[in-house]
């Protein structure tokens, strides 16, 4: 599961379109470059009131302030000699997504991605199979998570 929760000013992310055009967009990041199931995407748009996000102790800023918090657990990226580059591309590719429905708008924003112990994971009651396994390519064609053997 990658979770994305993106809070954002009200006004900002309004309308259903840009909300679909964003989440899209992440899904197909998870779908495509990690082969990941699409259900596993989740995208939260946190709407924040007036007077509830502050910045450097003001909650008044020149341009809407996107705060994203992700989270990984589906895949991580592993320790090893290559952690550094993976982790750049990571964000890269994170920057890619985020480029045209947040940059793109003038918006100032900032991330930080985390990343959980896959065995501390389960999707309706089932603890998901292994990356990249025949069960999980099943589960990706079904869109959505199916019993199996092995499951505990």
């Amino acid at each position: 599961m990658p979770l994305w929760q993106i809070y954002h000013p009200e006004g900002t992310f309004a309308d259903t379109e840009s909300k679909r055009a964003f989440s899209a967009d992440i899904t197909n990041l998870y779908t495509s470059y990690v082969g990941l199931p699409a259900f596993y995407a989740i995208v939260q748009f946190i709407p924040m009131p007036q007077d509830t996000m502050w910045v450097g102790a003001s909650n008044k800023t020149e341009k809407p302030f996107i705060r994203i918090v992700i989270n990984h657990v589906a895949v991580v990226v592993t320790p090893g000699p290559e952690e550094d580059a993976a982790y750049k591309k990571t964000c890269e590719l994170v920057d890619g997504v985020i480029a045209p429905h947040v940059q793109a708008k003038g918006y100032d924003w900032e991330y930080h991605i985390s990343e959980t112990e896959r065995r501390l994971w389960k999707v309706n009651g089932l603890i998901p199979p292994p990356w990249k396994s025949e069960t999980e390519r099943e589960w990706a064609r079904e869109n959505r998570a199916l019993p199996y053997e092995g499951d505990h």
